[in-house]
């Protein structure tokens, strides 16, 4: 049996989900899981008296960043050794998860998974196969970061300088490939997206400005190539349409999900297009019920 070192989750929520006791349900005597929140006052608190290995941390209010930075901030400090995971409270994991990412660190060194979105509202669906080709492939071809499944330890990046600038920026697992080198380990976790048309409108311009802001070429890569993919769909709508379709599906085989909407490729991009410009000269963006204004990459004002 392997015996891992000990590990320290870390979950940002404000509410008790099923991924909270997927993960409580993983610990080993030394492991602890971290569930970050806001402040004593959030539902999630209510389980705090009922779980061994879970600890509770109240982050306060982000001031000067988004409240995930904030509470992976508060997280990675309050945290009691020296190998972290982070991780989300939207998808599902299963039972030998925490133990696999242990196992391919030793292999592998720091070690992220890659998210695929399934929309749970109908612009989020249109929207999936280019979620899947423009998000989810580039992170799986390309050995980066989602903050959703992540291990490494401390050791392995300048945490002083990191904690520093997480204070002070919106995205963390954008900041985090600035210092971290992973590897993807070609497996892919399904997560749900949306469920309102305003939510599947900001979720585009907060991923859009996180690449303005961390990744400049990459955004202007994919404006660029998005342009000439829409202009080759309005002069040859059929063609292209057949191509768009057969490539998703690929992209699909590749990311090892089976979903019908990679039909949608050519609908999707008349929307996509148009989204990416507005995410571009857009002043603000909501997320998780808080507006922020991401003047620079490290310039960031919280509002209501």
């Amino acid at each position: 049996m392997y015996d891992r070192p000990p590990t320290s989750v870390l979950l940002p929520t404000t509410k008790w989900t099923d991924a909270c006791a997927e993960l409580a349900a993983q610990l080993e005597d030394s492991d602890e899981l971290l569930i970050i929140h806001d402040s004593e006052d959030d539902p999630v608190t209510a389980q705090e008296d009922h779980l061994e290995g879970v600890r509770f941390i109240a982050a306060g209010e982000p001031e000067g960043c988004s409240g995930k930075a904030n509470a992976i901030a508060a997280g990675m400090e309050a945290a009691r050794h020296d190998r972290l995971v982070w991780t989300d409270d939207d998808f599902h994991h299963p039972p030998d998860w925490l133990t696999t990412l242990n196992i391919e660190y030793e292999d592998y060194g720091p070690v992220s998974e890659v998210p695929y979105f399934v929309g749970q509202d109908l612009l989020s669906v249109l929207l999936e196969p280019l979620y899947a080709s423009a998000g989810s492939l580039p992170l799986y071809l390309g050995n980066q970061i989602w903050g959703g499944a992540v291990i490494f330890e401390c050791g392995d990046l300048d945490e002083a300088a990191f904690l520093d600038e997480l204070r002070r920026t919106v995205s963390d697992d954008g900041l985090l490939m600035e210092y971290l080198q992973v590897t993807t380990v070609g497996r892919t976790r399904i997560v749900p997206i949306g469920g309102t048309i305003h939510e599947a409108v900001e979720r585009p311009v907060r991923w859009t400005q996180i690449l303005r802001w961390h990744f400049p070429g990459a955004i202007a890569g994919t404006w660029l190539i998005s342009l000439l993919v829409l202009t080759g769909a309005v002069l040859a709508p059929l063609p292209v349409a057949a191509v768009l379709t057969v490539l998703h599906f690929a992209v699909n085989e590749v990311l090892g999900v089976r979903r019908w909407t990679a039909v949608l490729a050519y609908p999707a991009l008349f929307v996509f297009v148009p989204l990416v410009l507005y995410g571009l000269v857009s002043r603000t963006f909501v997320w998780s019920g808080r507006r922020y204004r991401w003047r620079e990459k490290f310039d960031v004002t919280v509002g209501e």
